[in-house]
């Protein structure tokens, strides 16, 4: 692979002639097709700290969008998902759902912003008491549903489930049948990944409404939605207090913390070498192999639009 090419080819925007402009999320650009379809190109954009960093990943996008997929099929038998078909390396097309404004986060390991919350001295996160005394990683005594917010802009913002149904943000029956699916989700996405030597430490689901009917959306499973530690050796690592060795977007938010950027105001958001870049690509790829068992073949876009103008037009009314 020719990665100082790939590299001027990372897809960061698109545009199409015939349709008005997407909504562009931190990774995605959402086009709608018709009254009831949406075509969704994953970029190569990356995002921490709910910033888009100034470079992209090359294949981060084919990556993400291939492992979805993959995610997708392996949790169809819990609940229905958006995918009508992924026809491009890049490119999904799904059904037009009505999102529901809330990240359900699992998390079974006191591992990121968890941890960072109980290192400050706070006991409680999104409702839900932590016990004393655990450190870094360590599992909790059972897997944890911590809420946030979906903001269209900024920052998500944690909230209690008790605060989901008081400010009736969605109903209480619609609530637990969210709860009941996502916990099954982890239950089955843990299993997965024990399988292939991995450890799924927490997750983000999104769910909307198609006709009615609670539907998964977004991603599965994949990096940007998870993280995941390397089995093999996790014990001996947390009883050495050693860092755990995982596959994650934590590397990329310790590496920016080194390099004095956190999100927060006043700070300077630096740039990503190329070879971090190809680092990360090659830690994207790493995971996809893994929890998929497939090799990952690589697809140098050209032109993204025109791609997008082909793969679109049996959808247009």
């Amino acid at each position: 692979m020719d990665f100082q090419r790939a590299l001027t080819h990372c897809i960061t925007t698109s545009s199409h002639p015939s349709i008005s402009e997407p909504y562009k999320g931190k990774v995605r650009e959402v086009y709608t097709l018709n009254s009831q379809t949406l075509g969704i190109l994953v970029t190569d954009r990356i995002s921490a700290f709910d910033f888009i960093m100034h470079q992209a990943i090359p294949f981060k996008g084919q990556i993400l969008n291939q492992l979805a997929e993959f995610g997708f099929e392996k949790v169809s038998h819990i609940v229905p998902n958006h995918i009508i078909e992924v026809p491009h390396p890049n490119i999904t097309i799904a059904k037009k759902c009505v999102p529901i404004p809330i990240e359900v986060v699992i998390r079974a390991h006191l591992t990121g912003h968890a941890w960072r919350t109980y290192k400050s001295g706070v006991r409680t996160l999104c409702g839900v008491t932590l016990p004393e005394g655990l450190n870094e990683h360590d599992p909790l005594p059972e897997p944890i549903l911590t809420p946030a917010t979906k903001a269209s802009e900024g920052h998500d913002e944690d909230i209690s489930e008790q605060e989901i149904l008081a400010q009736n943000i969605v109903s209480a029956t619609l609530w637990a049948e969210i709860r009941e699916k996502a916990f099954e989700l982890f239950s089955t996405g843990q299993q997965i990944a024990r399988e292939q030597g991995l450890i799924l430490v927490d997750t983000k689901y999104e769910f909307g409404l198609y006709e009615g009917e609670l539907t998964l959306i977004d991603e599965v499973h994949t990096t940007d939605s998870s993280r995941y530690f390397y089995a093999d050796g996790f014990e001996q690592r947390q009883n050495n207090q050693q860092p755990q060795k995982q596959l994650s977007k934590e590397f990329l938010r310790e590496w920016l913390m080194n390099n004095n950027f956190q999100g927060k105001e006043g700070q300077v958001l630096p740039d990503l070498p190329d070879s971090f870049r190809i680092e990360v690509y090659e830690r994207y790829a790493q995971l996809f192999e893994l929890l998929t068992g497939s090799t990952f073949s690589p697809t140098l876009i050209e032109d993204i639009n025109s791609d997008l103008k082909a793969t679109f037009s049996p959808y247009l009314s």
